[in-house]
């Protein structure tokens, strides 16, 4: 939509998209306006930038707590921790099975956990938890008798995925997932940088956004603490709708280009079509492109895209119906000025 803004997007979508499910569902749905959640907490708090909000369950930060521990699996690390209630009957085949888990599926280097109870904290690694720890813990978690904390320590990227696939893995075990609602939220304020492998400024998300300040911003502040009107529409921790306030301008176009090492020339030569449209006069635009496929596969209550499209490809990228992708002629490839330098074998 041309000299539209993020929220007359957001206006729309929420207008449009509950419809779409009421009208073909018989699940419960939250109403409009959606929650909004800074990209920043939700990779805090839930571990994803898909967060699936029907899991009560929450990640919390308690590095600060275990500051000065001796226990070396913690030393130097984020810790994330995870508080579930109601444990009592939960055996110690329960907590190794989790333990499995995050090491096997998630990558993890270990799932700690411990247990409350009466007289203190039982199990896992209690005897590495002091007294003064254990109450700040129970301050910060809201933990009592029968609760049960898994911490996770790694470094913080790390740290938060493998948190947020514990807590969705502990949501299923312990039945915890509210049934026959789609709840959805807006994922909002993603970072424009972040820091590659190599320790460059590089693009986070969409390079065509725009910047949050503009072109002010983009002169005067950190890169990385600078934000792109980019969102994400989210319904049970699937990504239904991703868009973006588009950048209009062509000094920002060249100034956020160059604080990802481009020049002037790269951006001229990569990206020529907006380039000069821009030098002509864009009208501000912002917009949104929703998953049908995925959309539809939540309204027919199924858990794989595959199971809505009505050719899907195999794990290995092939169309069995069209058997494709296949040789093609020498004709074929004349016509297109294409060369093969294949191993015949």
């Amino acid at each position: 939509m041309s000299y539209a803004t993020q929220e007359d997007v957001f206006e729309v979508l929420e207008r449009v998209i509950p419809n779409v499910f009421k009208k073909n569902s018989d699940y419960k749905i939250t109403e409009a306006p959606f929650v909004r959640i800074p990209y920043k907490e939700a990779m805090e708090k839930y571990g994803s930038d898909k967060p699936d909000l029907r899991n009560p369950l929450v990640i919390e930060d308690v590095t600060e707590i275990f500051e000065n521990t001796e226990f070396n699996a913690f030393k130097g690390k984020t810790i994330k921790a995870i508080k579930t209630d109601n444990m009592e009957e939960k055996p110690r085949k329960f907590f190794d099975q989790m333990s499995e888990y995050a090491v096997e599926e998630l990558g993890a280097k270990g799932l700690a956990w411990v247990k409350v109870e009466k007289e203190g904290l039982a199990g896992g690694i209690s005897k590495f938890i002091t007294e003064e720890q254990k109450e700040k813990l129970e301050k910060k978690l809201g933990a009592k008798e029968n609760s049960a904390i898994f911490f996770i320590a790694d470094e913080l990227e790390k740290a938060q995925k493998v948190a947020g696939g514990v807590r969705i893995e502990l949501g299923k075990r312990l039945d915890l997932i509210e049934k026959d609602i789609y709840k959805f939220c807006w994922i909002v304020d993603f970072p424009m940088y972040e820091l590659s492998d190599e320790g460059t400024i590089d693009f986070n998300h969409n390079p065509f956004s725009m910047p949050q300040g503009g072109l002010e911003a983009l002169n005067t502040k950190d890169p990385l603490d600078i934000y792109a009107y980019q969102y994400d529409l989210v319904c049970n921790g699937y990504e239904i709708a991703s868009g973006a306030v588009r950048n209009h301008d062509q000094d920002i176009m060249i100034k956020a280009f160059e604080i990802a090492g481009y020049k002037e020339e790269d951006v001229k030569n990569r990206f020529g079509a907006l380039y000069n449209a821009f030098s002509y006069g864009t009208p501000p635009h912002a917009g949104a492109a929703p998953g049908i496929d995925r959309i539809i596969m939540l309204i027919a209550k199924e858990d794989n895209i595959r199971e809505v499209i009505a050719f899907p490809k195999n794990k290995k990228a092939r169309d069995l119906l069209m058997r494709a992708p296949s040789r093609v002629t020498e004709e074929q490839l004349k016509d297109v000025h294409i060369k093969l330098d294949l191993d015949e074998k």
